[in-house]
C-alpha cells in the first residue's frame, strides 16, 4: 500500500494529529497495532515509517484534513496564485470542523480570467499533494448565482 502522505514529514504529521485527538503515545500505539517506542522513534524522526505504517497511524490517530489545510495554508495560497486562482475559501467539514480521516476539502475559489480547466486541476492535484487528501474545488464566478451562500466558509 502506498500512502497518499509526504514519509518525510511523518513526525509532524503523527504528532499533530496524535496531539489533536488528544491520544498519548501509548494509546495510538496500541490504536495502530504498534509498539509505543517505534512511535516514538517515528514522533522524534529518528525512524521513517514505511507507507503502510503511516497509514495506519494517521488513520488511527483520525489525522483530520483542516490540520493539513493550516499546516499548509500558505502554501495553498501560493500555488492558487501560481495557477490563477485567488479569494481561496474553505466550506464545508473543514470549515465546520466535522472532518475526519475520510473527509475531502472543499474550496472554493474565484479564477482569473484567461485561465481554465487545466490551471483548476493542476492546482487541484498541488494541494493534494501538500495535504494528502482528496480536493474539490468550486469555482465561484459572479456572474453566477450564489448557490453556496448559506455554507460556513473560512479564508486561507
Amino acid at each position: 500500500m502506498t500512502t497518499r502522505f509526504d514519509r518525510t514529514r511523518a513526525a509532524q504529521l503523527v504528532r499533530a494529529a496524535r496531539l489533536d485527538r488528544g491520544m498519548s503515545q501509548a494509546e495510538l500505539s496500541r490504536a495502530a497495532g504498534m509498539s509505543q517506542p517505534n512511535v516514538a522513534a517515528i514522533e522524534t524522526g529518528t525512524r521513517t515509517p514505511s507507507d503502510d505504517a503511516l497509514m495506519r497511524l494517521l488513520q488511527a490517530a483520525d489525522y483530520r484534513p483542516s490540520l493539513a489545510v493550516e499546516a499548509n495554508a500558505q502554501e495553498i495560497v501560493d500555488a492558487g496564485a501560481r495557477h490563477g486562482l485567488r479569494d481561496i475559501r474553505v466550506f464545508g467539514s473543514v470549515a465546520t470542523g466535522a472532518d475526519h480521516f475520510a473527509s475531502d476539502i472543499d474550496l472554493l475559489a474565484r479564477v482569473e480570467s484567461g485561465r481554465g480547466y487545466f490551471d483548476i486541476a493542476a492546482f487541484t492535484h498541488t494541494v493534494e499533494q501538500l495535504t494528502g487528501f482528496p480536493v474539490d474545488v468550486i469555482v465561484d464566478d459572479e456572474r453566477r448565482p450564489a448557490f453556496l451562500a448559506s455554507t460556513t466558509m473560512a479564508t486561507l
